[in-house]
């Protein structure tokens, strides 16, 4: 497939960039999307070629019109030198880790990781001979404390996985610069659009492209963007893995791709109204959003990011599991279910109480996580008060 991200990326706005990358109509006998391509087999169209390699595709696990579309978006987003797939948000995150780390190596992980990633590490890392330690997100560039004569990288997220604590990660890559450590981050949460991890300083910004990339709750798929120096070995590992997400689900996330920029605006300021309503209310002793002005990590947040996505907390006061279960049980608008990103509306339950090791979770009373989808905030906010008033009669 032909590149036109030399004359598409001369654009300077998201929504502008979001609706052109990964497309030429020129190439495609007028057609605005590009073609789905199902493949395995590329043919040679003589011996020269076949034993010169000289084609753009060879085989379709290395690459077809329709991944290198996405992949190609994607880069320029993420400011990227280079964007491979996975079939899944974990998959990515085990593969960027194992491009940097080899066997006897030390890896540093942010204590309010996404807990796959973390029984990732406690496995198949650990399994590998490689050391895993966990850290406190506020360390910033005290991090060089935890440094070893063998660490090889760490792995960021900000805001924290269903407790949503900030990290300075432009300190975090600075101390790790200076041994030369590469850094990898969860984006899942802001996506480039609202934070680009490579342009602070990050090696391999990733991505649940499942979540606000496709959009819509019926794809799994990961990416994982990478700088100059971690594009050659990501490259390699991701190749030698034999991984390949399916030409279907990269279609569904290319049409996804042309609507985020308008889904994320919607997502944020349902999400943030919602967010200010929940610190006023009664059933509230604490509401867990880096776009507040009341949270711990809303400086950094504010100095660093240019939005904020649908996934917030809340801490209810105090109750009981069985007063949880009524909270939950009373909703009708939003779902009981794993993930986020998709446009509707999602609570559940978590306790990251039970896998904490390098910072201590204390909080006033149960830990709730919510998605605010796209549906009205009237709605949402309706359905949010009626749980919680079955909460409070529940306790």
């Amino acid at each position: 497939m032909k590149s036109s991200n030399d004359k598409e990326s001369s654009a300077s706005h998201p929504e502008t960039l979001l609706t052109t990358l990964g497309r030429d109509p020129h190439n495609f006998h007028g057609f605005v999307n590009p073609p789905v391509v199902h493949a395995s087999t590329v043919l040679y169209a003589d011996a020269d070629t076949f034993f010169s390699k000289n084609q753009t595709y060879s085989y379709a696990r290395r690459g077809t019109p329709t991944s290198d579309a996405l992949e190609q978006a994607l880069t320029v987003l993420e400011g990227a030198a280079g964007t491979v797939l996975t079939p899944s948000g974990l998959s990515a995150c085990s593969t960027a880790i194992l491009s940097v780390v080899s066997a006897g190596d030390h890896l540093l992980v942010v204590d309010t990781i996404y807990q796959p990633t973390r029984h990732f590490c406690e496995t198949v890392l650990k399994r590998m001979g490689v050391e895993t330690t966990y850290y406190d997100p506020a360390l910033g560039e005290d991090i060089a404390s935890l440094f070893k004569p063998n660490t090889k990288a760490i792995f960021t997220e900000a805001p924290g996985s269903q407790t949503f604590e900030m990290q300075d990660i432009k300190a975090v890559t600075r101390a790790a610069r200076n041994h030369d450590i590469f850094v990898l981050m969860d984006n899942t949460w802001a996506t480039p659009l609202f934070f680009q991890p490579i342009k602070h300083g990050v090696d391999l910004s990733i991505q649940a492209g499942t979540k606000y990339i496709v959009g819509h709750s019926d794809v799994m798929l990961g990416t994982i963007a990478a700088s100059e120096r971690a594009w050659p070995l990501l490259q390699e590992t991701h190749g030698n893995m034999g991984l390949c997400a399916g030409p279907d689900d990269i279609y569904l996330a290319l049409r996804g791709l042309r609507t985020m920029g308008t889904r994320l605006k919607q997502h944020q300021t349902n999400a943030l109204e919602m967010a200010r309503w929940l610190e006023g209310h009664a059933e509230v002793a604490r509401v867990l959003h880096p776009g507040l002005e009341s949270n711990p990590g809303h400086e950094l947040w504010k100095r660093d990011f240019t939005g904020a996505s649908g996934l917030f907390g809340i801490i209810l006061q105090p109750g009981s599991i069985n007063a949880v279960k009524a909270f939950l049980d009373a909703l009708t608008l939003y779902g009981m279910g794993y993930s986020w990103g998709g446009f509707e509306s999602l609570a559940i339950y978590a306790n990251p109480s039970s896998y904490r090791t390098a910072t201590k979770w204390e909080a006033e009373g149960p830990l709730i996580r919510l998605h605010i989808g796209l549906e009205h905030f009237d709605d949402l906010k309706a359905d949010l008060e009626n749980g919680l008033k079955a909460y409070a009669a529940a306790r």
